[in-house]
């Protein structure tokens, strides 16, 4: 694919900066264009076929388990040393993003983590934080989703608790190319049962 990524609009880019500032958490459509979304999904279905995912665990090191009563979605880690041309297109929005993070909030991010992540049908991931509690590299989490003809039907939806008063909560459903942001230090968050296998590419800006 020779198409360049679209960047962050300017009041898209504001948006999210403002719901982070007041919220904690922001939801942006459109960023990407449909031409992407369509190669970057047939890149993750390609992986799947092909065996390339693994159970996902819950800790970090020696301490990381399977628990699949938390969660039961599968993973495949990118290198950020060895990414596709569209991988590297993402990235390059991200580092974007990354800068504007640091103008505005003055966090000293330094990288970016992440991987392909698909939730069969049936699969969730309980309620959790995206910071580990022995470590607090994990700042901003950010989620792209790649799902066709994704409804409420279908399951899946991420709930964001909102932070400050989680007994409210809003359901984000996953459909294809929206971009959901968020504090991953104080924003509790779930992945609900999904009904059809789920994609997306979750990852984190961090402080090392």
């Amino acid at each position: 694919m020779n198409e360049t990524l679209i960047q962050l609009s300017r009041d898209k880019l504001d948006k999210l900066l403002d719901d982070i500032a007041e919220k904690e958490w922001s939801v942006v459509d459109n960023l990407f264009p449909e031409s992407f979304l369509s190669a970057l999904k047939e890149e993750v279905k390609l992986y799947w076929a092909e065996g390339e995912f693994r159970k996902a665990g819950v800790g970090i090191g020696e301490k990381l388990t399977v628990r699949p009563e938390i969660r039961s979605d599968r993973v495949l880690w990118l290198d950020d040393a060895q990414l596709t041309p569209l991988q590297q297109q993402y990235w390059d929005l991200i580092e974007e993003l990354r800068k504007e993070l640091i103008y505005n909030f003055f966090i000293g991010l330094k990288s970016f983590e992440a991987h392909f992540a698909v939730y069969p049908a049936g699969s969730f991931y309980k309620k959790h934080l995206d910071q580990f509690k022995e470590v607090n590299y994990r700042k901003i989490t950010c989620l792209l989703y790649l799902n066709d003809d994704w409804t409420d039907a279908d399951g899946g939806q991420l709930r964001v608790y909102h932070p400050g008063d989680e007994s409210s909560f809003t359901d984000i459903i996953p459909i294809n190319g929206r971009f959901v942001c968020f504090k991953s230090s104080s924003v509790f968050h779930e992945v609900l049962p999904s009904k059809r296998e789920r994609f997306s590419l979750t990852g984190w800006l961090r402080t090392i």
